[in-house]
């Protein structure tokens, strides 16, 4: 879905909690108008990503998946955050038939769960997260996929470890 650059930043999630505390450390370096795909098997942590990002913007109710709704919407602090999941097409002409591009055309950062799915129709991401089971815990390997995808992990500060080379 994306092409790779040549520094991923590779990050280990040992549990719940650090996967929450990524999506809040990244959170202050996405920018509006941001496309961020999530990439990983069924219970990698995508959408615990997407409740880490949400907290770290001081929303503090339920975060559900979108699987079956598609899109879930939440605005924060002035900031529209679409949380989709096309895990459920059959076709990528789904994603035409349901309308959904007007969600990338404005402001708000699109958090995509299966852009595979959404193929060749979704707009191009910014940011590329790929979340893998690592034992106990998840890993993370992020790649910027856009200058502002690069500028967004350059200004990255993690909370927690970096297991390999991040991009500065």
């Amino acid at each position: 879905m994306h092409a790779p650059n040549h520094n991923p930043l590779i990050l280990s999630l040992p549990d719940e909690v650090a996967t929450l505390a990524f999506g809040a450390a990244l959170i202050p370096v996405l920018q509006p108008g941001m496309v961020v795909t999530l990439e990983g098997d069924l219970g990698a942590g995508k959408t615990t990503l997407v409740r880490g990002l949400l907290r770290g913007l001081g929303y503090g109710n339920k975060v559900k998946s979108p699987t079956y709704t598609l899109v879930e919407v939440h605005t924060v602090s002035g900031l529209n955050l679409y949380h989709f999941d096309f895990y459920r097409f059959n076709e990528p002409e789904e994603y035409v038939d349901a309308g959904l591009d007007e969600y990338f055309q404005g402001d708000g950062i699109c958090l995509v769960e299966w852009p595979d799915k959404a193929a060749p129709y979704l707009p191009s991401a910014d940011l590329c997260i790929r979340l893998r089971v690592d034992g106990d815990g998840r890993s993370a390997e992020v790649h910027a996929a856009s200058e502002r995808g690069a500028l967004c992990l350059k200004n990255f500060q993690p909370l927690f470890s970096v297991s390999s080379n991040p991009i500065r």
